[in-house]
C-alpha cells in the first residue's frame, strides 16, 4: 500500500484552515471539540495529510465565520501570490505581530518600528 503524498490543494485548505484559526484565537483543540474530532485530526487537515470532505469544510467555515470559498477557490490556489502571503501567516506570533502593528496610528512610528524590525532581522541572519 502506497501512502499518498500531500496534495497541493489539501495543503492549502490546511493553511487556510490554520490561519483563519489562529486570527479566531481558537486553539486546535476548541476547534477539534467543535467539530467532534480529536486535536490531531485537526493538525493533519492543517498540514494537508488528511483531505478536508465537504461536510467537514462546510462546518468549519462555519465555526470559523468564513465563507468557504475562503478555504477553497480556484483563483487563490498554491500558486498565487495569496499562498505566499498565508505562508507567513501560519503562526500565532506573526499574526499577533500584525494585528498590534495595524492598530498603531502613527505613520512615523509605524515607520520607526518597521525600520527597526529590519535592523534586527538583518543583524541576526548569518552573513552568507
Amino acid at each position: 500500500m502506497n501512502k499518498r503524498s500531500c496534495d497541493p490543494h489539501d495543503m492549502e485548505v490546511g493553511r487556510r484552515i490554520r490561519v483563519r484559526r489562529l486570527a479566531r484565537h481558537m486553539s486546535q483543540t476548541d476547534l477539534a471539540n467543535q467539530l467532534g474530532l480529536t486535536f490531531q485530526q485537526v493538525q493533519k487537515y492543517e498540514k494537508g495529510m488528511n483531505r478536508v470532505g465537504a461536510g467537514r469544510l462546510k462546518r468549519i467555515a462555519e465555526i470559523l465565520d468564513a465563507p468557504i470559498t475562503y478555504f477553497y477557490s480556484a483563483s487563490d490556489m498554491p500558486d498565487s501570490k495569496t499562498a505566499d502571503i498565508l505562508g507567513f501567516v501560519d503562526n500565532a506570533r506573526t499574526l499577533r505581530l500584525i494585528r498590534a502593528y495595524s492598530h498603531i496610528e502613527d505613520p512615523q512610528l509605524q515607520q520607526a518600528l518597521l525600520e527597526l524590525t529590519e535592523q534586527i532581522a538583518r543583524e541576526i541572519v548569518p552573513k552568507q
